[in-house]
């Protein structure tokens, strides 16, 4: 009897005209980009974690979300985020989570997994650049701009 085993398919579609045109220059331009892709309908609502995907001369892959929680936290497992960067064949990333309180400032669980996600890239050769934190109000916290990296 011939056992069966399940086949995994990954998928990567990236758009040219989106990377050649969007450069990362900083955390601004970053949250920028970030909240366009929030729903400002719910970013008060509920945590979500994404990941800004960026090629070597930082121009824009893609943004992936990660994962969506609760009102105040939403699980970010590194074998699924780097399964998505590597696939994506990006060398670098800014991670992405909104605070619905608004609060702006990083909880020691925030600082923790940004550095597990920081060892585990330099594994890797990918680097983290950023680590964002968006609030409902249009304002952003940078872990880079605040010598939290």
């Amino acid at each position: 009897m011939l056992n069966k085993v399940s086949e995994i398919q990954l998928s990567y579609k990236e758009s040219f005209l989106t990377s050649c045109e969007t450069t990362i220059s900083g955390s601004t331009k970053a949250a920028e980009i970030l909240f366009q892709c929030f729903d400002m309908n719910t970013i008060a609502l509920q945590e979500t974690f994404k990941v800004l995907l960026l090629n070597n001369s930082n121009k824009v892959k893609g943004i992936y979300t990660l994962s969506v929680g609760g009102i105040t936290g939403t699980i970010v497992d590194i074998r699924i985020l780097y399964a998505v960067i590597l696939k994506s064949l990006s060398t670098a990333v800014i991670l992405c989570h909104n605070h619905p309180s608004g609060k702006l400032q990083a909880s020691e669980k925030d600082k923790e997994i940004t550095q597990k996600i920081i060892r585990a890239g330099s594994y890797l050769d990918v680097k983290v650049l950023d680590h964002i934190i968006l609030s409902p109000c249009g304002k952003h916290l940078s872990f880079a701009d605040n010598g939290l990296l």
